[in-house]
């Protein structure tokens, strides 16, 4: 009886503990970008938990303002030119530069649909999320019309494979996006139908 009460109250304070440790690592994380000049304690004389927040926010937004104009356009073309200039830089900076504009561009179409795909092994069904089609370079190699699905692993669904499937193969489903990756992170607990 007491191990039942004892799950119960750990099924209620593991989520809460959880996010309240991400939320303090992610404040405490950008407190500590802010240059030590700039921090509230040199400007204020007193610590103010989430100032680096709220500064991160602030040159995110001023930096979106700045670079929506043509001369911001311009800094923004002359710095990325710099940064291929550098070595090891240039190839980390295009990779996430790539990745980011495809995830985070308005008009982006990173995971267009939630779809069911077999894998690893024919039989066994997993959810993929529909990325694009296969690069026409690679059209001539493949079996019939192909299209590009992402498969990610649980609970991090930040890694993940993918493949290029025959497009008769994958199943399309009427889940929203968000609801099926939150069913992948859950590893299958938390069915679509029961999130809000």
């Amino acid at each position: 009886m007491l191990k039942k009460y004892f799950i119960a109250g750990l099924l209620i304070w593991a989520p809460i503990g959880i996010t309240v440790w991400v939320i303090s690592f992610i404040v405490s994380t950008l407190d500590n970008i802010v240059p030590i000049g700039l921090r509230p304690e040199a400007l204020f004389g007193q610590p103010i938990p989430g100032f680096g927040v709220v500064a991160v926010a602030l040159l995110i937004l001023v930096t979106g303002v700045l670079a929506a104009n043509l001369l911001g356009r311009r800094l923004v073309m002359i710095w990325e030119g710099l940064l291929a200039r550098i070595p090891l830089v240039r190839s980390i900076y295009s990779s996430v530069k790539q990745v980011s504009d495809t995830i985070l561009a308005p008009n982006g179409q990173a995971f267009r649909q939630a779809v069911l795909v077999q894998y690893p092994r024919y039989g066994s069904y997993t959810i993929a999320f529909v990325t694009g089609a296969p690069a026409s370079e690679l059209q001539p190699n493949l079996p019939g019309e192909c299209i590009s699905v992402y498969v990610p692993t649980t609970p991090n669904p930040t890694s993940g494979f993918f493949l290029m499937m025959p497009k008769e193969e994958v199943i399309p489903l009427s889940i929203p996006v968000d609801k099926a990756l939150k069913y992948v992170v859950s590893m299958g607990t938390v069915s679509p139908s029961s999130q809000s």
